[in-house]
């Protein structure tokens, strides 16, 4: 991590003082690294609702193709924030191609990303995803994105509980993480049993507070298996259940988010987004992702996971004006940007020995596929 010197130690002192305060340390829990969607055709409820958010501006980004462009990646697979998972080169991954391939939506184009531009947008501004590993992703995209452009002196990173902040200094802003895969509380219970509360936020909601723009994902902790839940009983009031429908589960869990957003936010102060669950290629899934070495040209039956379906019913109810950032098509066609067997060092020498489904085909190699989000979040902001 950058080292940090500070010219003005006082002033600097204030900062992290004021950073520090919307901060409570908290025992984060483990999560299963292993993700499983349910799959539905309910697309049409999902294109009307894409169709009327595209409406508000003059680019459809969830509808395009992937386009071959030397000029990519936008930053050095070196990056020093990038968790070792997702540095498929740097573990042996012997092809480069998927870094670079550029989303063109059709009929417009997404403003290649600026990284002093957007520090310039977020001048004394909190910008911070939420959600799963797959949101840790695309943190680290955002932050490599960014983070070339300042000097070493004056950025950091610091810990607190479940959230991480990289802080880029001379621009008094920060681009942060906060950990909380279902945004609803789960919680150890004495007897060691994993309780998911269906209406209680405030554990993790507290750390949303005073933020400028926060992005939001959450599905993929919501649809383990039975053999491999991530909890063992759900609570809703004073009700216990052991066994619960997951999408009636998630939708009780999205309405308790929902009604916070409402109830706590302020739009003009506060910018909103909520991204959808990115694609699993498993084999479970219906796929693959090992010795893929190019996106797909065309889905040949698109998927619409249960949850987004839920989701888009969500949002449809609230008050508050969330932006609803589509990523599921456009990251359906990259089965060649997963690490596959490239999530470990040396992974790639047996990789005709190790099964697919032992393979890493849920998160996403860097540079890759979240930069792609993160060019699209760039310009809904």
């Amino acid at each position: 991590m950058a080292d940090f010197q500070a010219n003005n130690p006082l002033l600097l002192s204030l900062f992290f003082l004021l950073f520090l305060s919307s901060f409570s340390l908290i025992q984060s829990s483990n999560y299963d690294q292993q993700e499983l969607q349910w799959l539905d055709d309910k697309d049409d409820e999902i294109s009307m609702f894409q169709s009327r958010h595209s409406s508000l501006r003059s680019c459809d980004f969830s509808k395009g193709k992937w386009v071959y462009d030397q000029t990519y990646p936008l930053y050095d697979a070196s990056c020093p924030y990038l968790s070792s998972a997702v540095t498929c080169r740097k573990n042996g991954r012997p092809d480069s191609d998927y870094e670079k391939w550029r989303w063109k939506p059709h009929g417009c184009s997404i403003p290649r990303f600026d990284a002093l531009d957007f520090l310039g947008r977020m001048r004394r501004k909190r910008i911070m995803l939420v959600g799963d590993s797959i949101m840790r992703n695309q943190w680290e995209s955002l932050v490599c994105l960014v983070q070339s452009v300042v000097p070493t002196s004056r950025k950091t990173v610091i810990y607190n509980g479940p959230t991480m902040a990289f802080l880029a200094l001379d621009f008094e802003m920060s681009i942060e993480f906060c950990w909380a895969p279902f945004l609803v509380e789960l919680k150890r219970e004495a007897d060691g049993k994993r309780m998911l509360h269906l209406d209680l936020i405030e554990e993790n909601a507290k750390y949303w507070r005073g933020v400028d723009a926060l992005v939001f994902d959450s599905a993929h902790w919501w649809t383990h298996s039975d053999k491999r839940s991530s909890w063992d009983f759900v609570m809703e009031g004073n009700n216990v259940y052991k066994g619960i429908n997951p999408s009636l589960a998630y939708e009780k869990g999205m309405r308790t988010w929902a009604k916070w957003i409402d109830l706590n936010l302020d739009p003009r102060r506060t910018k909103v987004f909520f991204r959808t669950m990115s694609p699993r290629h498993n084999k479970e899934d219906g796929g693959k992702c090992s010795n893929e070495k190019e996106p797909l040209k065309y889905l040949t039956r698109p998927r619409v996971p249960e949850p987004m379906v839920v989701l888009v019913k969500v949002l449809r109810s609230m008050e508050f004006p969330v932006s609803f950032q589509d990523v599921m098509m456009l990251s359906d066609l990259r089965r060649d940007g997963h690490p596959s067997v490239y999530a470990r060092a040396g992974g790639g020498k047996n990789d005709q020995l190790v099964k697919d489904h032992s393979s890493d085909c849920s998160h996403w190699c860097l540079p890759g596929v979240p930069d792609a989000w993160n060019e699209i979040l760039y310009a809904m902001l």
